[in-house]
This record gives structure tokens, C-alpha cells and sequence, in this order.
């Protein structure tokens, strides 16, 4: 065996690491960070694979057998992002009316607490002119600078933190039976209530910033699955519904699967484009982290990633309308039901995230 087939099987057995880490239900930190990075993880393997192909002569068996592992590994993560390309059929269909005043559009944008650039979040406010913006990890100095916006957003939910988990609600729309939660820890709020459209309707929000699983947070993904299955449990296929905010979590992870199929609710980007909205400062490490998931009774107008403004996020801006009456036939896909395993998976996650000892 010469140095090139060496480093052949090498090169193989590490790039194998990640599919084998994320096929596993492992949850420490460095295990569950494989769910991100699947697109970079699929280049990788091809390049290892066009390596071993010219590496090997094929005298052996094993060298054949690699390169079937390596491809099974290539489409295993290929299928997991194959929904949020432009080749995959689109779960959300566009809205071709006239409704206006059932029209809802919401901005989300993590800030990065130490981020001083806050004229440029205020510019992106002020030219995309969103109902309802969501601002993630905003202290009480980010909460003065954007008060020069309540005069168009009278209504607020303002919780400003230090811990990176503070979080504030700007609305233009009424905002009814606002309960702010602590639902797995006491350091991470979540909001959640009900946004009054201009038609009078009443549509359920929930807006979310769990804690990600890495060394400096978590060292598990417990705690980020435990609140999203809790709140998906909660929401159990209930219409007029928005989940919005910065998840800490892929949409093709297994996490964020189960959650959106405990829920009913729909994913927009799915046929569309994955909408990295994190790392900004990095295009090579860029996965989706912020979402605005929907009940099956809305339609898109509108959604887009906006510029850098300074954080480690992109701002996520997406633009709804509210149809209850044409559920049946307004074309949207459906959410797979969870089967009984996938239930049982939850609740051990649940149950797991309750304990004290997890926090």
C-alpha cells in the first residue's frame, strides 16, 4: 500500500466521522454541531471520493467498499438538504391576490449584544417596514437605541438581558395575551400570545431563543430540544400560528423535524433555498438558524435574507397572508405525522430537559 492509498483511507475514515455522529442520538455538543454543516460536509465527501478514485487501484475489495460507504454517506447527507434547494417542490404556495389587510409581515434579527451598529438595524426597520420585528439577544442599551421605533410600533414585549438571551417584540399590530415564559430555563425567555391583523383576526405567536448546544452554552442539545418539542407538543397541529425566531438549530435536523411535524406547521424556504442566516462574517460556514414556521392557513408573499448589519446573523424578513378559508385548497404541502418512535424520542427529550440537573 503506497502513501497515496494511506492517506485515501485516511481521509475517508475522518470524513465518514460526521454522517456516523449525526446519524446517532447522541446529544453532547460536538456531536449534534454535525447537523449544521451538512452542505459543506457533502463537498467534502465528493472531494475525498474523486481522491480515492485516483488513489486506488482496486486490487482490494476494501478499496471498492470505501468508496460505496462514501457515496451512501454523499446521499444520506445530500437527502437531509435536498428539500431546501430550488429542485425540490415548494411546501408553501405564493399568494396571487389582492388581501391586504390579512397581509403579515415579520422581521427577525439575532443583533449580537455587542454589536454597536444599531443605525443599520434601524435602516433595515425603517425600508422593509415589517408589522412585527423580533429582536434576539438585546440588553437594555440595544432596548434604548431602538426606542426611536415605538412610534410606529406602539406595541412591545421588552425583556433586556445581559446573558445573551434577552429578546424584544415590536408590533404595529395590537398584541393580546402576551405571557412571557421560561419554559425550560429560568435564563432563556420566550414570547408567546396573539397578534391582531388589520382584518381582526387573531393569529397565535410564538417567538423563541433557545440555547444551542456548544462548549460555551450547552453542553448538550437537550435543553434546545426539550423547548422546541415542548412548544411543538403545545401548538399540535393548531391553525393560525406562527413559531419565529433564532432556533439554534438547523430545519434539516432531526430536532427540528419532529418539532414542525408535532406541530403541523410549515417551513416557506422548503423548494426555495436555504436562507443561511448564520455565520455573516464566514460564507463558507453558513447554515439556517433563524425560521419562521407557519400553519398550513398562510400563504408567502415574500422571503428573503437582508444584509449584514453588523451582527454575527443575517436578518430574516418574511412577508405572509392569512387564508383560513381556502386551507383545503390553497395548494400548500402537508407535515409528515411523527410516528410512535419519533413521540416516544420526543418525550424522553422532554422529560430529559425538565430535569433539574440539565439546566
Amino acid at each position: 500500500m503506497n502513501i497515496a492509498e494511506v492517506a485515501a483511507y485516511i481521509l475517508s475514515f475522518i470524513i465518514l466521522f460526521p454522517t456516523a455522529a449525526s446519524i446517532s442520538r447522541f446529544d453532547q455538543w460536538w456531536i449534534r454541531d454535525f447537523d449544521f454543516p451538512r452542505l459543506q460536509i457533502s463537498v467534502l465527501i465528493l472531494a475525498v471520493m474523486i481522491f480515492d478514485a485516483v488513489a486506488f487501484d482496486f486490487s482490494s475489495i476494501w478499496e471498492t467498499a470505501m468508496l460505496v460507504v462514501l457515496g451512501l454517506s454523499f446521499i444520506y447527507q445530500a437527502a437531509k438538504i435536498y428539500p431546501y434547494t430550488y429542485l425540490a417542490s415548494k411546501q408553501v404556495m405564493e399568494y396571487k391576490g389582492k388581501e391586504v389587510d390579512r397581509q403579515l409581515s415579520i422581521l427577525v434579527s439575532n443583533v449580537l449584544t455587542t454589536n454597536t451598529k444599531y443605525d443599520k438595524l434601524v435602516k433595515l426597520i425603517i425600508r422593509e417596514n415589517p408589522d412585527l420585528v423580533l429582536t434576539l439577544e438585546t440588553d437594555k442599551t440595544w432596548e434604548e437605541q431602538l426606542s426611536r421605533i415605538e412610534e410606529e410600533y406602539p406595541y412591545t414585549v421588552k425583556i433586556p438581558l445581559k446573558n445573551l438571551y434577552g429578546m424584544h417584540l415590536y408590533s404595529k399590530l395590537e398584541l393580546e395575551d402576551i405571557d412571557i415564559k421560561y419554559i425550560i430555563s429560568e435564563e432563556i425567555p420566550s414570547i408567546h400570545g396573539k397578534v391582531k391583523l388589520k382584518s381582526g383576526e387573531k393569529v397565535n405567536i410564538h417567538c423563541l431563543h433557545p440555547k444551542p448546544p456548544s462548549p460555551s452554552e450547552d453542553d448538550t442539545s437537550t435543553n434546545r430540544d426539550a423547548e422546541l418539542l415542548l412548544v411543538g407538543k403545545e401548538i399540535d397541529g393548531r391553525n393560525s400560528t406562527l413559531v419565529f425566531g433564532d432556533l439554534n438549530d438547523v430545519a434539516w435536523s432531526r430536532t427540528t423535524k419532529l418539532f414542525l411535524s408535532l406541530s403541523g406547521l410549515l417551513d416557506p424556504r422548503i423548494g426555495r433555498g436555504f436562507f443561511n442566516t448564520f455565520h455573516a462574517q464566514y460564507p463558507v460556514f453558513r447554515w439556517p438558524l433563524d425560521h419562521v414556521f407557519h400553519s398550513s392557513d398562510f400563504m408567502l408573499l415574500s422571503l428573503k435574507r437582508l444584509e449584514k448589519m453588523g451582527s454575527d446573523h443575517f436578518p430574516i424578513f418574511i412577508k405572509l397572508v392569512y387564508q383560513p378559508e381556502d386551507v383545503e385548497k390553497n395548494g400548500n404541502g402537508e407535515t409528515e405525522e411523527p410516528d410512535e418512535e419519533e413521540k416516544e424520542w420526543a418525550e424522553e427529550k422532554i422529560d430529559k430537559g425538565k430535569q433539574p440537573d440539565a439546566h
